[in-house]
């Protein structure tokens, strides 16, 4: 079939047109710089108990150990706090009278993660994660079989009996029904963990007890890809705290880590995120206890919070400081 000339020159000019389009949108779309343009590394933690992690985890890699090292031994400072009572083996005990630890680690080269939960009578829960990682096919371990399988690696344990434990927590704590147990600030804190190193490489951790007097059993965000914690090597990270149910329904650090992919600061991403969850959540602001720390390739970072005792830790070479919540605004 033979084109008119107008016809022809009209289908050239809308070929130019979309051509244009298409190169501007790519420039548009455009990802962020491969080198960070800040101080590096960067590492970002909930809470001001972040701090002592951040420290801890600088001290690795200035040291020469890997960015895996470093959150790894960062988050194990944290877990060994006998002062904190929402993290590690000092965590609050479940309904049945037993502290279930959950955990996961991420590394942004390769996309590789591992994580562990309802795990019982482990030290360090993020290593057990980072062991799933490094030494199965698998990304998730679940109670026993994580148990056992963190034993048959040689790491840290005290000795579980659960129908001891619950008895024992019974006498003591006649609590409400798992049900009507009350949620407080107090019972649901979390360290996540990020890190950009020096190269550019991006890798995260999260580590909890969970939620306190929680059914035995119940997993909360912080084991979950993608909910607790996110690590996208070319784009950032975000991790959360807070009320897992709140967080993990949506998604929320795999949100954050997108919209920092659509060119939103660390800070507004957070922000950003919050603000979709409370659209679609039916609960007020004040009850969804939503918490989130993030960091991108070029070395910015944010936060944003629901809580408003939230606050979180920044480290690098030049300064380690606790930073209290930015609010919504």
């Amino acid at each position: 079939m033979s084109l008119s000339r107008r016809e022809f020159v009209g289908r050239a000019t809308l070929g130019a047109l979309g051509t244009a389009a298409l190169a501007s949108a790519t420039t548009e779309a455009a990802e962020p710089p491969t080198a960070p343009t800040g101080p590096v590394p960067l590492i970002v933690s909930t809470w001001n108990f972040g701090k002592a992690s951040n420290d801890a985890a600088l001290k690795v890699l200035q040291g020469g150990g890997s960015l895996l090292d470093a959150v790894e031994k960062g988050i194990w400072v944290t877990e060994s706090d006998l002062g904190n009572h929402s993290v590690g083996l000092a965590g609050t005990p479940n309904a049945a009278g037993v502290v279930q630890l959950d955990a996961c680690i991420m590394y942004g080269p390769g996309h590789r993660a591992g994580s562990v939960a309802a795990l019982e009578g482990i030290r360090h829960p993020i290593s057990a994660a980072r062991r799933v990682m490094e030494k199965t096919r698998h990304v998730m371990l679940v109670g026993e079989g994580a148990r056992m399988f963190a034993l048959e690696e040689g790491l840290e344990s005290i000795p579980v009996n659960s129908r001891e434990l619950n008895e024992a927590w019974l006498k003591k704590h006649p609590a409400p029904p798992p049900a009507a147990a009350p949620v407080s600030p107090d019972n649901h804190d979390t360290i996540a963990l990020l890190i950009l190193g020096a190269d550019g490489t991006i890798a995260g951790g999260c580590s909890t007890s969970g939620m306190g007097n929680k059914l035995p059993g119940r997993v909360g965000d912080s084991p979950i890809l993608g909910s607790g914690l996110y690590v996208d090597n070319e784009v950032g990270a975000a991790g959360a705290t807070g009320v897992g149910e709140n967080v993990m329904r949506y998604c929320a650090s795999f949100m954050i880590v997108e919209f920092m992919r659509q060119g939103l600061h660390p800070q507004e991403a957070c922000r950003r995120a919050i603000q979709r969850i409370v659209k679609m959540d039916p609960k007020p602001v004040g009850q969804l206890s939503i918490n989130f720390v993030a960091l991108d390739k070029q070395g910015r970072f944010g936060a944003a919070g629901t809580d408003r005792g939230f606050n979180y830790s920044v480290t690098t070479p030049e300064k380690s400081q606790v930073l209290p919540n930015p609010g919504l605004g």
